[in-house]
């Protein structure tokens, strides 16, 4: 196997990159559920410690921007600081800080967890490139399709494992339940994760006024950020407004019939490993292409959902969609990331890092773009203005070939 000239590996990693991966796609999947549970159980936390309907906004906004912080602060790291020690040691602050959050006793001191909490979970960023460093280019995206589909499972089954938690147990109980399995993943990471030291000699202050440079010297890493920004608002407009317009008919849903609902959209995670394996065959362009037209294609059917009688064939065409919209987010994203990792080694965690962070700053623009959309034509108006940003995806990639090869 192959590793980045700019990186050393320690000899006792003999284990199989096969058992790395799936520690990997474990791994992401789990921490990466403390971003969004909080969007399902702001109500109950707030109620539970007295606070104000600001204060309560401020759980979720907290812990995405700090995770937003940490993608920009703590990733970039990487590329100074032996990769298996910062995993680890940002993991023990991601276990301490979901502790922190249980047992928090006021609004203050709960933020001020969540806010951490959000940033420790920057270590997902870290895992990533790490393990795809492991294979050869010609591999690179099958291992992240892999890694990566803990990661979007993880996302999508936040929200209804924080609801089914915390309706068994209370909202406390999930970030302890979090705490116990990110503890177990460290300790298998401790044992499996190989040290990897990179051979950057740059200041700490330099890497991180490399940003720009970086964007502007890699135009693959300008045009696969620009359209994963893209997708992450197709998926932000289309989760945020669903869960408002299921109650109503046809569908008719009550709260646990959403949260069974968003279990559907898992099914979407099988596009992962598919287009890296066919990403790493040389179809990464017409893959992207065809997933841009997927998400508007399934936007589509989802608007056509909310306008038919029957309930059965509504949730029915609503659910086909649901899969299609989280098929073509999928393959962008795997394919997205298979491309920004076959870019300069040395930079490989600010890379990384921006990657992510700016994708997520598309996922804050779908949601204000849905809410908008929801409040001035309703659900057809929120289908409408995520196809765009699908669309707007496939323009993107037939008017250049940069980053799709």
């Amino acid at each position: 196997m192959t590793i980045s000239e700019a990186t050393e590996l320690s000899p006792a990693r003999a284990v199989s990159v096969r058992p790395l991966i799936w520690i990997g796609a474990i791994t992401t999947g789990t921490v990466v559920t403390n971003l969004f549970a909080p969007q399902i159980l702001v109500g109950l936390m707030g109620r539970s410690l007295g606070m104000t309907e600001l204060q309560a906004g401020l759980i979720s906004t907290l812990t995405l921007l700090g995770y937003a912080l940490g993608l920009l602060l703590l990733v970039p790291l990487v590329d100074l600081v032996e990769n298996k020690r910062l995993i680890l040691r940002t993991l023990a602050c991601a276990i301490i800080a979901a502790i922190g959050t249980a047992l928090a006793p006021t609004p203050l001191i709960l933020l001020a967890a969540t806010f951490i909490l959000g940033a420790s979970c920057a270590a997902i960023q870290m895992v990533v490139p790490l393990v795809a460093s492991m294979v050869p280019p010609e591999r690179r995206g099958q291992a992240i399709g892999d890694v990566m589909s803990g990661l979007m499972i993880g996302i999508l089954l936040s929200r209804p494992a924080a609801s089914l938690i915390a309706d068994s147990w209370n909202w406390r109980g999930y970030y302890v339940t979090s705490a116990v399995l990110m503890t177990v993943l460290g300790c298998a990471l401790a044992r499996y994760l190989p040290t990897l030291q990179p051979s950057a000699k740059v200041s700490y202050g330099a890497l991180l006024r490399s940003f720009p440079k970086l964007l502007r010297d890699e135009p693959v890493l300008r045009v696969r950020s620009w359209t994963a920004a893209l997708v992450m608002a197709s998926f932000t407009a289309f989760w945020a407004a669903v869960a408002l317009r299921l109650p109503d008919v046809p569908f008719k849903l009550d709260a646990k019939g959403i949260a069974l609902f968003a279990l559907i959209g898992v099914a979407g995670a099988a596009a992962t490993p598919i287009a890296g394996r066919w990403g790493d065959r040389g179809f990464a362009r017409p893959l992207l292409i065809v997933s841009h037209l997927l998400i508007a294609g399934a936007l589509a059917l989802c608007a056509w959902a909310g306008m038919i009688e029957s309930r059965i064939a509504a949730l029915s065409l609503l659910g086909v969609g649901a899969v299609l919209l989280d098929f073509g987010i999928t393959t962008d994203q795997t394919l997205g990331r298979r491309a920004v990792n076959l870019l300069q080694p040395e930079a490989r965690g600010r890379i990384n890092g921006l990657f992510v962070a700016l994708f997520f700053i598309g996922g804050a623009v779908g949601a204000a773009a849905a809410s908008t959309a929801w409040s001035y034509g309703g659900w057809t108006a929120v289908c409408a203005v995520a196809a765009t940003f699908g669309v707007l995806g496939f323009i993107t990639d037939i008017g250049t070939k940069t980053g799709s090869e």
